[in-house]
């Protein structure tokens, strides 16, 4: 399922394409994991080529729904879940370990990946993705287009779900392909499960938070950062890939990992609120400000509200009901994004602290200390 050039497990460094330097999370990806990222994409490929083909079998119709979640899988992304992984793995092994026995567990973490953002879309009723139409309004689209009958929302919908249940269970499935020892592979899949379980945790908070605003905190809209996004974006991935390598929980090293992962992947989340309000549509592939027009208690909305003065705070719920601009502008006045900001820089300087007194090898550490900068300080 490999390349040639990930025989071994030594990323090379390789200078940036071509506009790649315009993105910095792009061009750190790309001088630390051009290859990882291109044997990542070549073990789901192949995976997803049996698995559709098996589908297809069924129900000619099966073919054609399994396309549409192969496609979910491998529409762009910047693979970053893997790539946690395969550095907080390398940071314990070294350059000597060959990647290939590992390459299934660090591929599924994207069908896990895939499986959050379908359902995530869903329960947001979020209109694109990556710059493409998100599955649930493809699927609309489809069963329009086909002529069937009943509601096309409906039907695209309850199909998107079943997408994001079947990624669920391919991630499974390439995970088993992972050759470890056994004892190891019940560690990693221990670590897997808990994974998910945060991430379940951490959407079903976050869904909760739209609809009692009201009673909604910093604290809690944090929480929501730590176990949505934190967990299973940078933390989990870099113990995951710690387990991998046969790091016991207690290791230093799972330490170290553990606050540098909080850490960036709380940052991760206060920048996806600043680019949910502020980014540009046609770098982040989604539309500006739906945070704000549904009132989603993130903790930039919650951090203006509390510094808001009397004025602005009356300001702040007339704008919420009506113009998305101007509320995004009153934000501003009330010093929250300055403060997010603050936040996102003091948690990266957590995470290169935690570097700095880990047990880890030295390329994985100019690794990680690059990914915490470009993670946390991007466009999209």
């Amino acid at each position: 399922m490999a390349n040639d050039a990930v025989a071994g497990s030594a990323i090379r460094v390789a200078p940036a394409r071509p506009g790649e330097g315009d993105d910095p999370v792009r061009a750190v990806l790309a001088a630390y994991t051009r290859d990882l990222i291109t044997a990542v994409d070549d073990t789901l490929t192949t995976f997803l080529t049996a698995e559709v083909d098996s589908l297809a079998e069924i129900d000619a119709a099966m073919g054609g729904f399994a396309a549409v979640a192969r496609e979910a899988v491998l529409a762009g992304g910047k693979r970053i879940r893997p790539t946690f992984a395969y550095w907080g793995w390398r940071g314990a092994v070294g350059g000597s370990e060959p990647l290939p026995p590992v390459l299934p567990a660090l591929a599924a973490l994207e069908l896990l990946h895939t499986f959050a953002l379908v359902h995530d879309d869903v329960m947001d009723s979020s209109a694109t993705r990556r710059g493409r139409p998100t599955a649930h309004v493809a699927l609309a689209a489809q069963h329009v287009a086909a002529g069937h009958r009943g509601d096309p929302d409906r039907f695209g919908e309850a199909v998107a779900v079943l997408i994001g249940d079947l990624c669920m269970v391919w991630a499974d499935r390439l995970l088993a392909h992972t050759t470890v020892a056994p004892a190891r592979l019940f560690e990693v899949r221990r670590c897997y499960d808990q994974m998910r379980v945060e991430t379940i945790a951490g959407q079903y908070l976050d869904v909760l938070g739209e609809n009692d605003a009201a009673n909604w905190s910093i604290d809690r809209a944090l929480r929501v950062a730590r176990y949505k996004t934190a967990s299973y974006t940078v933390q989990r991935p870099l113990l995951y890939g710690a387990c991998l390598a046969g790091v016991p929980a207690d290791d230093p090293l799972a330490t170290a990992y553990t606050r540098y992962g909080l850490a960036v992947g709380e940052a991760f989340q206060l920048r996806d609120d600043l680019l949910g309000a502020y980014g540009d549509p046609a770098t982040t592939g989604k539309p500006a400000g739906d945070d704000l027009r549904t009132g989603k208690p993130t903790t930039l909305l919650m951090l203006a509200r509390q510094l808001a003065t009397p004025a602005q705070l009356k300001a702040l719920d007339r704008a919420g009901e009506g113009r998305v601009d101007r509320l995004a502008e009153l934000i501003v006045d009330t010093g929250a994004v300055a403060r997010v900001e603050r936040m996102i820089a003091e948690r990266v300087g957590d995470a290169l602290a935690a570097l700095d007194a880990a047990p880890v090898d030295r390329t994985a550490r100019t690794a990680l200390t690059g990914l915490a900068t470009a993670a946390t300080n991007r466009r999209a």
